[in-house]
């Protein structure tokens, strides 16, 4: 995500060759009766744009520009009905791609399973779980709602937080954020944290006794109809997944996510996650009104137009990957892609101004809609670009990778850390997975395409 103050900045140029916009079929029913159900199968169930109340040229439209402004995939939704895709969906729908920061907010999903299960109570102090004597009082006394809230009061860099698993050398990431002084007392300031998502997984595999990996595939993305060999979600070097970032998922999947979000944590017969939960989860925190438990939530907020419904709210990550969910308009659109943000405001442009993308999407799938949801909103006006580079960088939290400066946590460093046995650095990528995506057919891999 572009607000999100970053985890990385790059580039990577993908080139698919261009093919045609698709709608679905499924006739006999008015917008204001049709719902289609969750899919029993890999296939979503569809119906035209005119059935689920869109205009189809329009509609074409919106999702045209989207593919123009880098979406390798788009996926609109309504009524739980798939009524329009991207051009280049039929190559890019099964490819594992890297969705950054909404992983967070499928952590949150994992939180409220393990919450609804027992196993992880949400205002528990986090020194209830971890092992005796790992951080000090202080940083004990957090708590599992500072952590889902980004609220712990811990320093943050989020580029230094986040470019040693993007260069794969932490050696145990959460025991690196127990070591991060505070700046406010917990509970009291949103302060958007790569390390703190970190700790919060090292939290929810203690309760659960089991890596996050696993709890989650049979907890969550089995349920839903996603295969364990359907995604990789990467671990730091002391083989504890990674909060922050890091889960290649394919396309096709993370809509699966976003419709089960969309429709109250059910799938078919079962309550995958508690619908109490996920409305904690949407809702704005006391300390923010666009955070939820890490979930941005309503208008205005990351890269949520300003114009959208109220109670709309977002799962959003680096590069403009996202998903969206509309609730009074029973909507959900799910994107992937690199950038895409006009700007002539240079690189400073790029990190504040993602929301421009979104806006001209939604102006156009708007304009689609037979009942005209929301006022023309008219052109994106892109206001003065304000980034402070401070925002971004702390030095102490990258030396402390190497366990120097007073953000170390003692006997951790890149080499060795509290005498756990860590991998060697750039293990931990399965076979054709790169920084972006996981491409090729290597036989390990054999459900990522």
């Amino acid at each position: 995500m572009l607000r999100e103050r970053g985890c990385l900045a790059g580039v990577m140029a993908v080139v698919i060759i261009a093919g045609s916009v698709h709608f679905g079929g499924n006739a006999g029913a008015t917008p204001a009766e049709f719902h289609c159900a969750q899919p029993a199968g890999r296939e979503f169930e569809r119906t035209t744009p005119e059935q689920a109340g869109l205009d189809s040229p329009l509609l074409t439209e919106a999702l045209t520009f989207a593919a123009e402004r880098n979406r390798s995939n788009v996926q609109v939704f309504r009524h739980n009905c798939l009524i329009g895709e991207g051009p280049f969906n039929d190559r890019t729908g099964s490819i594992a791609w890297n969705v950054w920061s909404v992983t967070k907010s499928v952590v949150s999903l994992v939180a409220g399973i393990a919450a609804d299960r027992g196993k992880l109570d949400i205002d528990a102090a986090i020194g209830a779980y971890l092992p005796p004597g790992l951080g000090d009082a202080a940083h004990r006394a957090i708590t599992v709602h500072n952590l889902l809230t980004e609220t712990s009061g811990l320093r943050v860099g989020v580029v230094t937080e986040g470019i040693t698993g993007v260069i794969p050398i932490d050696p145990f990431s959460a025991v690196q954020a127990l070591a991060v002084p505070f700046e406010n007392p917990p509970g009291t300031v949103f302060t958007y944290s790569q390390r703190n998502v970190d700790l919060l997984a090292y939290v929810i595999e203690l309760a659960t006794g089991e890596p996050l990996r696993e709890f989650a595939q049979r907890e969550l993305f089995g349920p839903v109809g996603i295969g364990r060999g359907d995604y990789y979600w990467a671990r730091d070097r002391a083989g504890h997944t990674y909060g922050y970032a890091h889960l290649m998922l394919p396309p096709l999947d993370l809509a699966r996510l976003g419709l089960l979000v969309s429709g109250g944590g059910r799938w078919h017969d079962r309550q995958v996650i508690s619908a109490g939960y996920l409305r904690r989860a949407t809702t704005p925190s006391a300390t923010d009104h666009c955070y939820g438990f890490l979930f941005w939530t309503g208008p205005g907020c990351a890269e949520n137009p300003e114009f959208l419904p109220p109670g709309s709210y977002s799962m959003s990550g680096f590069g403009l990957q996202h998903v969206y969910v509309i609730p009074g308009l029973d909507l959900v659109v799910v994107w992937t892609g690199l950038f895409g943000t006009h700007t002539s405001q240079g690189p400073g442009g790029l990190l504040q101004h993602g929301v421009e993308l979104p806006h001209e999407f939604f102006r156009k799938l708007f304009a689609a809609f037979a009942d005209g949801p929301v006022p023309e909103p008219g052109p994106y006006v892109e206001p003065p670009a304000r980034v402070n580079p401070g925002d971004y960088v702390d030095a102490d939290i990258a030396l402390a990778v190497f366990g120097l400066g007073p953000s170390a946590y003692p006997g951790c460093t890149v080499l060795a850390c509290l005498d756990t046995p860590l991998a060697p650095p750039f293990s931990d990528a399965p076979p054709g997975c790169l920084l972006q995506a996981c491409l090729g057919t290597d036989p390990r891999t054999p459900g990522i395409r």
